[in-house]
């Protein structure tokens, strides 16, 4: 059994909460008011550049050239292909590009992406790993199990659960499972202990980031 099933134990809750919360869940439906779903698309942009920093980090910071470059191609990609993406995208919810350059990172974005920048500049090699794994995985899953359930009508909702359920974001999952796996096969305990706390609070973070969205977050004063 490799770490990463272990890990399922800490995840799996948190996965179910996700998918059980009101904004998830009426996303699946088709039936979600378009205004929270506007905000997490400016916010997922805010983080979609920090998370190409951690993908430079990952870059910087890794043991060989075979995993140098994978960091290096998912920075180009995420930098040069999946923005592109997500502006395009965004158009189809009325976001200008304006609007999107111009978003402050809520609360949440902001302590989230903190998290893994720093955790990516300070930590080890296996703890960057552990951080950046559960974005993956809780989309892969969230987006899977919504799948199971039928695509809804709406097409811009339905277009979200393809992505993130399709064969290419799935393989990357298994990727950075993979990759998680084979760092803490050659940790220590304590580094391994460390690795699930961090991956925890990533996965914790994942469900707030739904719940940001969904109750529109902003700062009170």
């Amino acid at each position: 059994m490799g770490f990463t099933d272990e890990l399922a134990d800490i995840g799996d809750p948190i996965w179910d909460a996700v998918v059980a919360h009101p904004m998830v869940e009426r996303l699946g439906e088709g039936t979600l008011d378009e205004a929270p779903f506007r905000y997490w698309v400016r916010q997922d942009y805010v983080y979609l550049v920090e998370y190409a920093r951690v993908f430079a980090l990952g870059a910087a910071n890794s043991p060989d050239l075979e995993r140098m470059g994978t960091f290096a191609e998912l920075l180009e990609s995420t930098i040069n292909t999946e923005m592109d993406l997500h502006r395009a995208y965004a158009a189809d919810f009325d976001i200008s590009e304006a609007e999107l350059e111009a978003t402050e990172p809520s609360p949440t974005t902001r302590a989230y992406t903190d998290f893994l920048v720093r955790t990516a500049a300070t930590g080890t090699f296996g703890d960057l790993v552990a951080a950046l794994l559960p974005c993956m995985w809780g989309f892969n899953e969230t987006a899977r199990r919504l799948d199971e359930r039928g695509r809804p009508d709406h097409e811009g909702y339905s277009e979200w659960i393809g992505m993130y359920a399709g064969e290419e974001f799935t393989e990357l999952t298994e990727w950075c499972k993979s990759l998680l796996d084979d760092v803490a096969a050659a940790a220590t305990a304590a580094e391994r202990e460390r690795y699930r706390d961090i991956f925890e609070t990533s996965a914790r973070y994942e469900y707030r980031f739904w719940d940001a969205a969904w109750r529109e977050e902003g700062w009170a004063v």
